[in-house]
Protein backbone atom coordinates (compact mmCIF):
# COMPACT_ATOMS: atom_id res chain seq x y z
CA UNK A 1 0.00 0.00 0.00
CA UNK A 2 1.21 3.51 -0.82
CA UNK A 3 0.91 5.74 2.24
CA UNK A 4 -0.52 9.22 1.82
CA UNK A 5 -1.20 10.17 5.43
CA UNK A 6 1.66 8.36 7.19
CA UNK A 7 5.30 9.41 7.13
CA UNK A 8 8.46 7.83 8.44
CA UNK A 9 9.23 6.14 10.72
CA UNK A 10 11.67 8.90 11.61
CA UNK A 11 14.08 9.42 14.52
CA UNK A 12 12.62 12.20 16.67
CA UNK A 13 14.56 14.40 19.07
CA UNK A 14 11.96 13.70 21.74
CA UNK A 15 10.16 10.51 20.85
CA UNK A 16 12.76 8.10 19.49
CA UNK A 17 11.58 6.17 16.42
CA UNK A 18 8.21 7.62 15.52
CA UNK A 19 5.63 6.86 12.84
CA UNK A 20 4.02 10.15 11.87
CA UNK A 21 0.38 10.77 10.98
CA UNK A 22 -0.55 13.93 9.05
CA UNK A 23 -4.28 14.68 9.35
CA UNK A 24 -4.56 18.08 7.66
CA UNK A 25 -3.45 19.57 4.34
CA UNK A 26 -0.07 21.28 4.26
CA UNK A 27 0.05 24.32 6.59
CA UNK A 28 -3.55 24.17 7.76
CA UNK A 29 -3.23 25.52 11.27
CA UNK A 30 -4.75 27.75 13.96
CA UNK A 31 -1.41 29.55 14.33
CA UNK A 32 1.07 31.12 11.90
CA UNK A 33 4.14 30.91 14.15
CA UNK A 34 7.14 32.96 13.11
CA UNK A 35 9.47 30.05 13.85
CA UNK A 36 7.56 27.24 12.10
CA UNK A 37 9.92 25.02 10.13
CA UNK A 38 7.09 24.05 7.75
CA UNK A 39 6.70 27.61 6.42
CA UNK A 40 3.88 30.14 6.55
CA UNK A 41 0.36 28.99 7.31
CA UNK A 42 -1.69 29.07 4.12
CA UNK A 43 -5.02 28.15 5.76
CA UNK A 44 -5.28 29.96 9.09
CA UNK A 45 -8.34 28.48 10.76
CA UNK A 46 -9.82 27.01 13.91
CA UNK A 47 -12.57 25.14 12.04
CA UNK A 48 -12.66 21.47 12.97
CA UNK A 49 -13.69 19.10 10.19
CA UNK A 50 -12.66 15.91 8.41
CA UNK A 51 -9.83 17.37 6.34
CA UNK A 52 -8.71 13.94 5.10
CA UNK A 53 -10.79 10.72 5.09
CA UNK A 54 -10.74 9.10 8.53
CA UNK A 55 -11.31 5.63 7.08
CA UNK A 56 -8.32 6.00 4.74
CA UNK A 57 -6.05 7.01 7.61
CA UNK A 58 -7.24 4.01 9.62
CA UNK A 59 -6.70 1.70 6.63
CA UNK A 60 -3.12 2.92 6.21
CA UNK A 61 -2.42 2.48 9.92
CA UNK A 62 -3.90 -1.01 9.89
CA UNK A 63 -1.71 -1.98 6.93
CA UNK A 64 1.47 -0.53 8.46
CA UNK A 65 1.04 -1.64 12.07
CA UNK A 66 0.03 -5.17 11.08
CA UNK A 67 3.69 -5.66 10.06
CA UNK A 68 4.70 -5.15 13.73
CA UNK A 69 7.29 -2.41 13.10
CA UNK A 70 9.72 -1.43 15.86
CA UNK A 71 8.39 1.95 17.02
CA UNK A 72 8.63 4.06 20.14
CA UNK A 73 5.54 6.11 19.26
CA UNK A 74 2.81 6.60 16.72
CA UNK A 75 2.66 10.37 16.56
CA UNK A 76 0.03 12.82 15.35
CA UNK A 77 2.10 15.69 13.99
CA UNK A 78 2.90 16.68 10.40
CA UNK A 79 2.68 20.05 8.72
CA UNK A 80 -0.41 21.48 10.45
CA UNK A 81 -2.45 21.25 13.67
CA UNK A 82 -3.74 17.66 14.10
CA UNK A 83 -6.56 18.53 16.51
CA UNK A 84 -8.27 20.43 13.68
CA UNK A 85 -9.28 17.02 12.28
CA UNK A 86 -12.67 16.03 13.66
CA UNK A 87 -11.81 12.32 13.48
CA UNK A 88 -8.62 12.35 15.54
CA UNK A 89 -10.34 10.73 18.52
CA UNK A 90 -11.66 7.86 16.40
CA UNK A 91 -8.19 7.28 14.94
CA UNK A 92 -6.48 7.30 18.34
CA UNK A 93 -9.07 4.86 19.67
CA UNK A 94 -8.51 2.54 16.69
CA UNK A 95 -4.77 2.37 17.41
CA UNK A 96 -5.23 1.74 21.12
CA UNK A 97 -7.95 -0.87 20.58
CA UNK A 98 -6.35 -2.79 17.68
CA UNK A 99 -2.65 -2.28 18.41
CA UNK A 100 -2.38 -1.58 22.16
CA UNK A 101 1.36 -2.31 22.21
CA UNK A 102 2.01 1.04 20.50
CA UNK A 103 2.19 4.27 22.45
CA UNK A 104 0.31 7.19 20.89
CA UNK A 105 1.60 10.76 21.09
CA UNK A 106 -0.12 13.95 19.98
CA UNK A 107 1.83 17.13 19.28
CA UNK A 108 -0.44 20.17 19.52
CA UNK A 109 -0.08 23.94 19.61
CA UNK A 110 -2.75 23.98 22.37
CA UNK A 111 -5.00 26.38 20.45
CA UNK A 112 -8.06 24.11 20.55
CA UNK A 113 -7.72 22.55 24.00
CA UNK A 114 -10.33 24.97 25.29
CA UNK A 115 -12.87 22.92 23.28
CA UNK A 116 -14.27 20.04 25.41
CA UNK A 117 -14.65 17.85 22.29
CA UNK A 118 -10.96 18.21 21.50
CA UNK A 119 -9.97 17.34 25.06
CA UNK A 120 -12.23 14.26 25.01
CA UNK A 121 -10.72 13.13 21.69
CA UNK A 122 -7.20 13.13 23.17
CA UNK A 123 -8.02 11.17 26.33
CA UNK A 124 -6.97 7.71 24.97
CA UNK A 125 -3.51 8.99 23.93
CA UNK A 126 -0.50 7.96 26.03
CA UNK A 127 1.33 11.27 25.66
CA UNK A 128 0.31 14.79 24.71
CA UNK A 129 2.97 17.39 23.91
CA UNK A 130 1.28 20.82 23.99
CA UNK A 131 3.05 24.10 23.32
CA UNK A 132 3.05 27.28 25.35
CA UNK A 133 5.35 29.96 23.96
CA UNK A 134 3.91 33.03 25.69
CA UNK A 135 1.52 34.08 28.42
CA UNK A 136 1.25 37.82 27.76
CA UNK A 137 -1.08 38.72 24.89
CA UNK A 138 1.46 40.97 23.19
CA UNK A 139 4.17 38.32 23.00
CA UNK A 140 1.66 35.63 22.06
CA UNK A 141 0.48 37.68 19.09
CA UNK A 142 4.04 38.39 17.95
CA UNK A 143 5.16 34.76 18.05
CA UNK A 144 2.09 32.63 17.33
CA UNK A 145 0.02 34.98 15.10
CA UNK A 146 -3.22 33.08 15.83
CA UNK A 147 -6.47 32.69 13.98
CA UNK A 148 -8.98 35.39 15.01
CA UNK A 149 -10.60 34.69 18.36
CA UNK A 150 -7.69 32.76 19.88
CA UNK A 151 -6.00 34.52 22.78
CA UNK A 152 -3.17 33.68 25.14
CA UNK A 153 -5.67 33.57 27.98
CA UNK A 154 -7.86 31.02 26.18
CA UNK A 155 -4.83 28.86 25.36
CA UNK A 156 -3.78 28.76 29.02
CA UNK A 157 -7.38 28.10 30.09
CA UNK A 158 -7.56 25.14 27.71
CA UNK A 159 -4.27 23.75 28.96
CA UNK A 160 -5.39 23.94 32.57
CA UNK A 161 -8.72 22.28 31.77
CA UNK A 162 -6.93 19.55 29.83
CA UNK A 163 -4.44 18.58 32.55
CA UNK A 164 -7.26 18.39 35.10
CA UNK A 165 -9.03 15.77 32.96
CA UNK A 166 -6.17 13.85 31.32
CA UNK A 167 -4.47 10.88 32.97
CA UNK A 168 -1.62 10.32 30.51
CA UNK A 169 1.75 12.04 30.32
CA UNK A 170 2.05 15.74 29.42
CA UNK A 171 5.33 17.18 28.12
CA UNK A 172 4.96 20.94 27.79
CA UNK A 173 7.07 22.54 25.05
CA UNK A 174 8.27 26.14 25.36
CA UNK A 175 9.85 27.48 22.18
CA UNK A 176 12.28 30.33 22.81
CA UNK A 177 12.58 33.15 20.28
CA UNK A 178 15.48 35.41 21.31
CA UNK A 179 14.48 39.03 21.83
CA UNK A 180 10.76 38.24 22.11
CA UNK A 181 9.84 35.69 24.80
CA UNK A 182 13.15 35.44 26.67
CA UNK A 183 12.68 38.59 28.76
CA UNK A 184 12.67 38.33 32.55
CA UNK A 185 8.99 39.32 32.67
CA UNK A 186 7.83 36.75 30.09
CA UNK A 187 9.89 33.97 31.65
CA UNK A 188 8.33 34.85 35.03
CA UNK A 189 4.85 34.56 33.50
CA UNK A 190 5.79 31.27 31.85
CA UNK A 191 7.16 29.96 35.14
CA UNK A 192 3.85 30.73 36.88
CA UNK A 193 1.93 29.04 34.06
CA UNK A 194 4.18 25.96 34.20
CA UNK A 195 3.61 25.70 37.95
CA UNK A 196 -0.16 25.83 37.41
CA UNK A 197 -0.10 23.26 34.58
CA UNK A 198 2.33 20.97 36.44
CA UNK A 199 3.35 18.87 33.41
CA UNK A 200 5.45 15.72 33.67
CA UNK A 201 8.20 17.45 31.70
CA UNK A 202 8.94 20.93 30.39
CA UNK A 203 10.94 20.89 27.17
CA UNK A 204 12.73 24.10 26.23
CA UNK A 205 13.26 24.29 22.49
CA UNK A 206 14.60 26.72 19.90
CA UNK A 207 15.11 26.97 16.15
CA UNK A 208 16.89 23.95 14.69
CA UNK A 209 16.25 24.57 10.99
CA UNK A 210 15.01 27.50 8.85
CA UNK A 211 11.82 29.06 10.22
CA UNK A 212 9.06 31.09 8.59
CA UNK A 213 10.61 34.47 9.45
CA UNK A 214 14.25 34.64 8.38
CA UNK A 215 14.93 37.11 11.19
CA UNK A 216 14.29 34.45 13.83
CA UNK A 217 17.56 33.01 15.11
CA UNK A 218 18.19 30.13 17.54
CA UNK A 219 18.81 30.80 21.20
CA UNK A 220 22.22 29.74 22.51
CA UNK A 221 22.61 26.60 24.58
CA UNK A 222 23.60 28.58 27.71
CA UNK A 223 20.53 30.80 27.29
CA UNK A 224 18.26 27.75 26.98
CA UNK A 225 19.80 26.16 30.05
CA UNK A 226 19.34 29.36 32.04
CA UNK A 227 15.67 29.55 31.03
CA UNK A 228 15.15 25.85 31.82
CA UNK A 229 16.58 26.39 35.30
CA UNK A 230 14.21 29.31 35.81
CA UNK A 231 11.16 27.31 34.72
CA UNK A 232 11.58 24.57 37.29
CA UNK A 233 13.18 21.28 38.21
CA UNK A 234 11.49 19.16 35.51
CA UNK A 235 12.52 21.50 32.67
CA UNK A 236 15.06 20.26 30.12
CA UNK A 237 16.67 21.51 26.94
CA UNK A 238 15.73 19.32 23.99
CA UNK A 239 18.76 17.49 22.59
CA UNK A 240 19.73 16.18 19.18
CA UNK A 241 17.72 13.63 17.25
CA UNK A 242 18.13 9.93 17.90
CA UNK A 243 19.75 8.48 14.77
CA UNK A 244 20.93 5.01 15.70
CA UNK A 245 17.82 3.14 14.51
CA UNK A 246 16.97 4.99 11.29
CA UNK A 247 14.70 2.96 9.05
CA UNK A 248 14.76 2.78 5.23
CA UNK A 249 11.93 4.42 3.28
CA UNK A 250 8.98 2.26 2.34
CA UNK A 251 9.27 3.43 -1.24
CA UNK A 252 12.06 2.05 -3.41
CA UNK A 253 12.59 5.50 -4.96
CA UNK A 254 15.09 7.26 -2.71
CA UNK A 255 14.75 10.54 -4.61
CA UNK A 256 11.01 10.66 -4.04
CA UNK A 257 11.46 9.77 -0.36
CA UNK A 258 13.98 12.61 0.02
CA UNK A 259 11.71 15.12 -1.71
CA UNK A 260 8.69 14.04 0.35
CA UNK A 261 10.70 14.52 3.56
CA UNK A 262 11.95 17.97 2.55
CA UNK A 263 8.43 19.05 1.64
CA UNK A 264 7.44 18.44 5.26
CA UNK A 265 10.35 20.39 6.77
CA UNK A 266 13.83 21.62 5.79
CA UNK A 267 16.65 19.11 6.32
CA UNK A 268 20.41 18.88 5.98
CA UNK A 269 21.99 16.08 4.00
CA UNK A 270 23.02 14.44 7.27
CA UNK A 271 19.44 14.71 8.56
CA UNK A 272 18.14 12.95 5.45
CA UNK A 273 20.72 10.17 5.64
CA UNK A 274 19.80 9.50 9.28
CA UNK A 275 16.05 9.84 8.77
CA UNK A 276 15.82 7.62 5.72
CA UNK A 277 18.69 5.18 6.23
CA UNK A 278 20.30 6.18 2.91
CA UNK A 279 24.07 6.49 2.41
CA UNK A 280 25.25 10.15 2.53
CA UNK A 281 26.80 9.91 -0.95
CA UNK A 282 23.49 8.73 -2.40
CA UNK A 283 21.62 11.49 -0.57
CA UNK A 284 24.00 14.07 -2.06
CA UNK A 285 23.44 12.67 -5.57
CA UNK A 286 19.66 12.93 -5.24
CA UNK A 287 19.88 16.43 -3.74
CA UNK A 288 21.89 17.62 -6.75
CA UNK A 289 19.29 16.14 -9.09
CA UNK A 290 16.41 17.76 -7.20
CA UNK A 291 18.20 21.12 -7.24
CA UNK A 292 18.76 20.81 -10.99
CA UNK A 293 15.01 20.29 -11.42
CA UNK A 294 14.39 23.41 -9.26
CA UNK A 295 12.36 21.36 -6.78
CA UNK A 296 14.50 22.30 -3.77
CA UNK A 297 16.87 25.09 -2.75
CA UNK A 298 19.67 25.58 -0.24
CA UNK A 299 19.51 27.72 2.89
CA UNK A 300 22.62 28.17 5.01
CA UNK A 301 22.01 28.11 8.76
CA UNK A 302 24.14 27.73 11.88
CA UNK A 303 23.84 23.93 11.81
CA UNK A 304 24.82 23.72 8.14
CA UNK A 305 23.17 23.80 4.70
CA UNK A 306 19.47 22.98 4.77
CA UNK A 307 17.40 21.97 1.77
CA UNK A 308 13.80 23.13 1.50
CA UNK A 309 11.11 22.73 -1.13
CA UNK A 310 10.65 25.56 -3.61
Amino acid sequence: MAYRYLFGPVPSRRLGISLGIDLVPYKTCAFDCIYCECGRTTDLTCERREYVPTDRVIAELDDFLAKAPDLDYVTFAGSGEPTLHSGIGEIISFIKDRYPRYRVAVLTNSALLVDPEVRAALMPADLVVPSLDAVSEEVFLRINRPSPGITAGRVLEGLLDFVREYTGEVWLEVFIVPGINDTEEEIRLLKDAVAAINPDRVQVNTLDRPGTDIRVRPASRPALERIASMLGGNAEVIGAACTDRALPPESGDAGEAILATIRRRPCTGADLAALLGIRPAEVAKHLRALEARALIEQVREKRGIFYRAT
